[in-house]
């Protein structure tokens, strides 16, 4: 792979003076960079080797930094990088770590303006800057480079309402690659693909019912096209819509086959597309893959909701498919998602909704108002969360237990191991009184020890699972791995500890707490979570009228980025023989 063009690029200002085979050139070699760092780093493949003209031809039109150019979500960045300085991120291995997946302010102050992990804020975070430009008097080019996959976030919408309505120089750049993580649905993707059909001449289209000029592209990854059409848009005085219709994963034939595959990946081999990397199984995403379709099988009421993410929980197309009407995809709505599973539970669908940890909290104000507040009893699976959920600013998996276990009425649970994981799945699918959340564990695949409750109806009852005296131990969920290891290094001290597995994070056993003080000095939780707000403090504010002393062991409410998890745990002094350490000391 030659990259002499791109490695020449340190800044926008570098591709100015190209001639349009050079550019040419350079979206070649910047889709080789691309397979170069995903096929041996994992990164998005496929909306990276999509966007690269629409991407190219951004940076050649407009004048970054002066013109604002914010992409959503930033799955589609590398070519972006690529040209404010970050090639080497991509090209010399050394580097992979050095360069994030999503725009970073820390990266490039300049031409990073937000941190965009999540879909869909960039239309009205430029109507933000938009705004503030005109009332200050100043004149540039605000742009918000957005996929079709995003416009499904109620974000979106809302942001096209608002800019509609400005009689002001607003760009929305549409790459519509026809996907979103998985497969689109919906209305919208009706009317993308009738304007596609007729080359953008669609009586109805819904930019220019919002009140948007339109500009179709029918070739997005023809960058002489691409750059006409941009240039048309450029300095104009009203809101303008430029619609791509690129090819995701274009020039990578595995990536074209397989879109959804290749949207993210592991190592992979390039010449064949195979990954070098496997998950381990069983896992506790298989357990719910195959929870989800033995109820299939059994259950004729179920109803499967998803938010873009069904392989994430091993839900392939041909299990979606085989699904049929029991499978609901909202897109790239969470807020949606939680609404549709209480209507259909409030309508007595038995309804299981899979989500990652990160992307639920975009539905606070559903879980509690439209799911909590009404009798729509449902199970929602929550993934990667914790430390060994996703290490990336914008993903980190440390929030789900202070959210969820601050609404009233959804019973949160946390499993220890895979049988506690499936009893508490069946359990939460078949009762008919609460709103159950289970978070799946992430930290290490384990079994249980004994046999494992089939009834959680009495709510926050805690589990001893060692008795002992002095100290008390509280591990939640998969941090129980280390409860055990602290039990054992205590011992080697002369401390028989007692070990207690909360099972519940939404709730405290008061009774089983208050009953510890006759003959415990020490209550320690341990938890895969941040600590501020979360369950450890809800069991401090009961351990504190008791007498006895309280540790919490946990996360620090911080945004951390990219981190290697042994150190952050490290940090947090979250290894079992700081946590011993620190009992002792107290004592």
């Amino acid at each position: 792979m030659r990259f002499d063009i791109i490695e020449r690029i340190k800044s926008p200002a570098d591709i100015k003076d190209m001639s349009l085979e050079e550019l040419q050139q350079a979206a070649s070699q910047m889709r080789d960079a691309v397979l170069f760092r995903t096929s041996r780093f994992s990164g998005h493949v496929g909306p990276n080797l999509g966007d690269i003209e629409a991407v190219i031809a951004m940076h050649y039109v407009f004048d970054a930094p002066k013109d604002k150019l914010v992409l959503d979500v930033s799955h589609q960045d590398f070519p972006h990088k690529m040209m404010t300085g970050r090639v080497n991120g991509f090209i010399n291995p050394d580097d992979f770590a050095k360069v994030g997946e999503y725009t970073d302010p820390t990266e490039s102050p300049e031409y990073d303006i937000f941190y965009a992990g999540h879909t869909s804020p960039s239309i009205s975070l430029c109507a933000g800057l938009a705004r503030a430009r005109d009332i200050k008097g100043e004149k540039y080019n605000v742009v918000a480079f957005i996929g079709d996959g995003a416009l499904s976030g109620g974000e979106a919408f809302e942001g096209l309402n608002v800019v509609g309505g400005m009689n002001t120089n607003l760009i929305v750049i549409v790459n519509d690659n026809q996907m979103a993580i998985a497969e689109n649905h919906g209305g919208i993707y009706d009317n993308l693909r009738e304007l596609r059909e007729t080359n953008g001449t669609a009586s109805c289209n819904l930019f220019r019912a919002f009140g948007f000029d339109y500009i179709y592209v029918a070739e997005g990854n023809d960058l002489k096209k691409v750059i006409e059409a941009y240039r048309r848009a450029k300095d104009s005085d009203h809101p303008v819509v430029v619609h791509l219709n690129t090819q995701k994963g274009e020039g990578y034939e595995p990536a074209e086959r397989d879109r959804e595959h290749f949207h993210w990946s592991v190592p992979f081999d390039i010449a064949t597309g195979d990954p070098k990397v496997f998950a381990p199984e069983p896992n506790y995403d298989g357990i719910l893959r195959d929870f989800i379709m033995e109820k299939h099988r059994t259950e004729p009421k179920l109803l499967v909701v998803s938010s873009a993410t069904p392989d994430s929980f091993g839900l392939t197309p041909q299990l979606r498919n085989d699904l049929g009407e029991h499978f609901l995809d909202t897109n790239i709505a969470e807020q949606t998602a939680v609404a549709v599973m209480a209507g259909a539970a409030r309508n007595g669908a038995k309804v299981i909704y899979p989500v990652i940890s990160s992307f639920l909290q975009r539905a606070y104000d559903q879980l509690m108002e439209d799911w909590a507040m009404d009798d729509s009893p449902a199970l929602m699976a929550v993934g990667a969360t914790g430390v060994r959920g996703i290490p990336d600013l914008t993903h980190l998996g440390f929030w789900d237990i202070p959210m969820i276990a601050s609404i009233p009425d959804i019973v949160y649970l946390a499993p220890t191991d895979a049988e506690e994981f499936r009893a508490m799945l069946e359990w939460g699918f078949f009762q008919n009184e609460h709103k159950v959340a289970v978070r799946i564990p992430t930290y290490s695949f384990e079994h249980a020890d004994g046999p494992v409750d089939a009834d959680y109806s009495d709510l926050n009852k805690f589990m001893i699972v060692k008795e002992g005296k002095d100290v008390a131990i509280i591990a939640a969920g998969d941090y129980m791995v280390k409860g055990k290891e602290v039990v054992k290094l205590l011992a080697e001290q002369g401390i028989d500890a007692t070990l207690i597995n909360p099972r519940f994070v939404s709730g405290v056993d008061e009774e089983m707490i208050r009953g510890l003080a006759d003959n415990h000095r020490l209550v320690a939780t341990i938890e895969d979570g941040s600590l501020e707000g979360g369950f450890g403090q809800r069991v401090a504010s009961v351990v504190g009228p008791t007498g006895m002393r309280c540790l919490n062991f946990g996360l620090a409410k911080k945004f951390v980025d990219r981190y290697n998890v042994a150190e952050l745990e490290k940090a947090n002094n979250l290894e079992p023989a700081q946590i011993a350490d620190a009992i002792l000391n107290t004592l």
